[in-house]
């Protein structure tokens, strides 16, 4: 007996797949079309996958960030000096290749091209952005009590600083896509939580 065709795809992957499209092209500027080529399925396994078409397979894309986030939480969780761990996350920047600072960051990328077109998905991206800063906030938090950090600048002004340089730096670095340019700048905000 002959059953329809099945789903052959792997829905994670074919998420990733997407994302990085979405990373490059933006939201608005990725059609049906473009996300059929990228991922390989048809339109039919396509719908199947994500009833809620290109809209969900977006919302998938960056919570799928999310979980990158958190993974990075634990690791400042289980280690001795979380405050250097962010600092070398920021550091790391300077050295990505120049595709990387020309796509900047896919959430900070969506709460721009979302604001006044989708409610949901700018307060998606806003809310992964709050857990970072948050992220950010606790980590300095213990970083003063454990005198890692000499600053005594309230941990939640500086938790907002982190993400306000986080948001301008994937700006910079598309104006700059230069590593000693990006490392002067980056060494330079960091001074903060030193």
């Amino acid at each position: 007996m002959m059953r329809g065709r099945p789903v052959i795809f792997d829905n994670e992957e074919l998420v990733i797949k997407a994302q990085q499209l979405f990373w490059e092209k933006g939201y608005n500027a990725t059609s049906l079309t473009d996300l059929l080529k990228v991922t390989g399925a048809g339109s039919g396994s396509f719908y199947n996958t994500f009833k809620g078409g290109k809209k969900e397979v977006f919302s998938k894309a960056i919570q799928q960030r999310r979980v990158e986030f958190i993974k990075f939480r634990n690791q400042l969780g289980e280690t001795e000096n979380p405050i250097e761990l962010i600092k070398d996350f920021f550091r790391s920047i300077a050295n990505a290749h120049a595709q990387a600072h020309h796509k900047g960051c896919i959430i900070a990328n969506t709460v721009v091209e979302m604001t006044f077109i989708d409610e949901e998905l700018e307060a998606q991206a806003i809310q992964i952005l709050k857990e970072v800063e948050e992220m950010f906030t606790e980590t300095i938090r213990l970083g003063q009590r454990n005198g890692q950090i000499k600053s005594k600048t309230n941990a939640e002004v500086l938790g907002k600083y982190l993400i306000t340089f986080w948001c301008g730096l994937n700006t910079l670095r598309r104006m700059y896509p230069d590593k000693e340019v990006l490392s002067q700048q980056i060494e330079m905000q960091l001074a903060v939580i030193s």
